[in-house]
């Protein structure tokens, strides 16, 4: 399984639109290659550089999404999710995503898709810790995609 992006190549900058910096919009995303007894699709995107990349002390969820059909390949920028998907949780304790906004250095952002073998029961508003606990034995395929952003400058 392999996860792209229109708006960044794999290791590439993420284009200021997709963060504080700009319209922070989701980033188109496109999948391919699900194994077969896919079920639905879970989206984690986090960053594991915050608050330094020097010093990293956590890592910051951005994004977390369950229930993706698994019909579907492709979120659009902004993404409005398909029926049936749901939202936790990032660390702004807000669904829906939040680009990057690194308050030093260049950090890095996973977009981390698993394809699994169960449709999730609704969990509510689940942190990225209670997705993956969920998600435990029923990961089918793994695909990860990174990009990287630092703030620019004030003039």
């Amino acid at each position: 399984m392999q996860i792209t992006s229109s708006a960044f190549v794999s290791n590439g900058e993420i284009p200021a639109a997709h963060t504080c910096e700009g319209a922070d919009r989701s980033p188109a995303l496109h999948w391919n290659d699900a194994p077969p007894g896919t079920k639905s699709f879970v989206l984690i995107v986090d960053d594991p550089d915050a608050p330094d990349p020097r010093a990293p002390k956590m890592t910051w969820v951005h994004w977390v999404v369950y229930n993706l059909p698994p019909a579907i390949g492709e979120l659009p920028e902004g993404a409005r999710l398909p029926a049936g998907a749901l939202e936790g949780l990032n660390d702004w304790k807000r669904t829906g995503w939040g680009g990057p906004c690194p308050p030093i250095g260049r950090h890095r952002y996973f977009f981390k898709l698993y394809a699994i073998d169960t449709k999730l029961a609704d969990l509510g508003r689940p942190t990225k810790a209670r997705i993956e606990k969920a998600i435990q034995g029923h990961v089918l395929a793994q695909a990860e995609l990174v990009g990287t952003y630092q703030k620019q400058p004030a003039r």
